[in-house]
């Protein structure tokens, strides 16, 4: 495997360094008044190409090196004397160490791309992309690592055309990590059974609360005490313009509609769910339109904490508004991530979840 094809994102033109500091090396050593006083270069060229760039380009540097020790030993005259062998020895070593440094890079990308096929498909299996249509809403989501190694993590979403209605589910789960994993299996297994059960946002809140709390009895205390989740529950009724939210601890949604955004905050906020061992009662659900052409958009900490080079939190009312009508949640969603990138204009600090549905005429 070719070091630069391992996913490490350097760019191509780094592949000419070796030449580079082979041609330096050699050109030092015929003009320098010492002897060999380009020898580090021709070092330091095989090891970086055992690092930069594929097994056959590492051969040919550390060839390159030793024939270009050998032709420099003979004009010197250094030629089957001591001190003539002793370089090429050194030639012959750098050569063999820019090997070895190629054949552990490449050993490691084979594995880093196993861990990342298998993470990709543990995210299919765990968060599989919802149907781009269910019932009246047109569907799209997104996750996003905070680390490009990374591809999944603690972050869900998922949508359930129900006999109550459409209901959606975006949640953040505390830590990072497998423990993070189980408890996203956990919360979206739960969510997909009882939202075809519970009558109302309440009861299906309470149904994640047991399971979430079931799960942490399993943990260890530190986790168990720590552990909690934010989220959103949201429906959308087959015979009405609006939309029940019930928010647990989680940045509020947002409607798009007529190139306005309006940030959809609760009277009444909530419990993060797996906090009930508190004593606190869980917030009603609360209803707010939701008309034929407008886009509800949920987030998770992804978006509303990540920071420009200032340290300024990103805002998506003020970002995306004026932005104009959209053509659908696709449109909502690309806009969004990319503002968000555009916005940090580096990696963020946490993943990022975007669901968005777009509620279609008829």
């Amino acid at each position: 495997m070719d070091p630069l094809s391992s996913g490490t994102g350097w760019p191509r033109y780094v592949s000419f360094a070796p030449a580079a500091l082979i041609a330096g090396g050699i050109v030092w050593n015929v003009l320098s008044p010492q002897d060999y006083w380009g020898d580090p270069m021709l070092a330091a060229s095989v090891v970086v190409a055992g690092a930069l760039c594929s097994l056959r380009h590492t051969v040919a540097a550390g060839a390159a090196v030793v024939l270009g020790e050998v032709a420099l030993v003979a004009k010197d005259g250094y030629l089957g004397h001591p001190a003539g062998a002793v370089q090429l020895a050194n030639a012959v070593f750098a050569a063999l160490v820019g090997l070895g440094v190629n054949r552990v890079i490449a050993r490691h990308g084979r594995r880093l791309a196993v861990v990342r096929s298998v993470a990709e498909a543990a995210q299919r299996a765990v968060l599989p992309v919802p149907p781009s249509r269910v019932g009246p809403l047109a569907v799209a989501a997104v996750y996003q690592a905070a680390q490009d190694e990374a591809q999944i993590g603690g972050d869900a979403y998922a949508v359930q055309d129900t006999p109550y209605g459409i209901r959606l589910l975006i949640a953040d789960v505390r830590g990072k990590g497998l423990g993070a994993v189980g408890v996203v299996s956990v919360l979206l297994g739960t969510f997909r059974e009882a939202a075809e059960q519970a009558p109302d946002l309440g009861t299906l809140a309470g149904h994640l609360e047991a399971a979430l709390l079931r799960e942490a009895a399993r943990r260890e205390e530190d986790v168990r005490l720590e552990g909690f989740v934010t989220a959103v529950l949201a429906e959308v009724p087959p015979d009405a313009a609006e939309v029940w939210l019930l928010n647990c601890g989680h940045p509020a949604p947002y409607l798009l509609h007529g190139g306005t955004v309006t940030a959809l905050e609760p009277d009444e906020p909530g419990l993060p769910l797996g906090m009930s061992v508190l004593g606190a009662a869980q917030a009603p659900a609360e209803s707010r339109p939701f008309p034929v052409g407008g886009t509800l958009l949920l987030v998770t900490d992804g978006v509303t904490e990540a920071r420009d080079r200032h340290g300024v939190f990103y805002e998506p009312v003020d970002r995306l508004a004026g932005r104009g009508p959209s053509r659908g949640p696709e449109d909502v969603v690309e806009a969004l991530v990319r503002d968000v990138t555009q916005w940090t204009g580096g990696p963020r600090d946490d993943d990022m979840a975007v669901l968005a549905v777009t509620r279609c005429p008829g």
